[in-house]
């Protein structure tokens, strides 16, 4: 649906059945957190259920009750089908609703196709997975970090500007953990990860190696070889473990 709306997010992880999920008549949410969507930007992953869901939109803006906007991770047709016979712009195809936070303050132009977070910063970034006998090297960032300070991650850093993604993971590797490497064994699209106002834009690739003997900078403080079934059970920055396993996939 096309239009342009603004307005504070309410954001669900999981699909929504707006059947059952939301009051039709007063707008009140009966799943996640609760809430309500009157005139907020109701951010989902996608929708699900009955297609009397659409119509439980429609007796949202009949009541003066609907969401200002719908933005999802995937159109799916009970949500884009309320979302016309609402007059309620949506814009589907986000990477990802861990893009948004509640309480964000957003403008989506779906005419356009677009969603702005106000107030947010994106920051392109690489975050490489070097393994080598089946382990993945982790290191632990100092304290002191501005970015996810304390926790454990992949080889990652920041994208120099004119440089490219790849590029910058191979530099990045050097500087941080002094191993040379070539081009990489894998990689997938971005993943995009939060933190307070700053939205990562994370690059990640796969370098297999024979060997290696890391000797860190200073911008890591200790390294382990870990199982890739084990990441998920350390401290690490968001989505490591998940990215991981996606990237040994390919």
């Amino acid at each position: 649906m096309a239009g342009k709306a603004s307005g504070t997010v309410v954001k669900l992880d999981e699909p929504l059945s707006f059947l059952g999920g939301v009051d039709g008549s007063t707008g009140d949410l009966r799943v996640g957190n609760g809430g309500n969507v009157a005139g907020k930007v109701l951010v989902f992953p996608k929708g699900k259920g009955s297609t009397v869901g659409s119509f439980v939109m429609y007796d949202l803006m009949v009541h003066g009750v609907a969401p200002a906007a719908v933005v999802n991770e995937s159109a799916e047709t009970i949500v884009a089908t309320g979302a016309v016979i609402s007059s309620i712009p949506m814009v589907d195809s986000v990477p990802s609703v861990d893009m948004f936070e509640d309480g964000d303050e957003v403008v989506v132009d779906a005419t356009a196709g677009t969603v702005e977070i106000r107030d947010v910063v994106m920051k392109p970034t690489v975050s490489s997975a070097v393994m080598v006998d089946g382990k993945v090297l982790m290191l632990k960032r100092p304290d002191r970090c501005h970015s996810f300070p304390g926790m454990w991650s992949l080889v990652a850093g920041k994208i120099e500007d004119g440089e490219s993604p790849a590029d910058a993971a191979v530099r990045e590797i050097g500087e941080e953990t002094g191993l040379s490497v070539g081009a990489p064994d894998a990689s997938l699209p971005p993943v995009y990860v939060r933190e307070g106002k700053v939205l990562w834009q994370v690059h990640p690739f796969l370098f297999r190696l024979d060997a290696a003997d890391p000797v860190l900078n200073d911008e890591n403080e200790a390294f382990q070889w870990v199982a890739p079934e084990d990441i998920g059970g350390m401290a690490t920055v968001k989505e490591t473990a998940p990215v991981v396993e996606r990237l040994i996939r390919q």
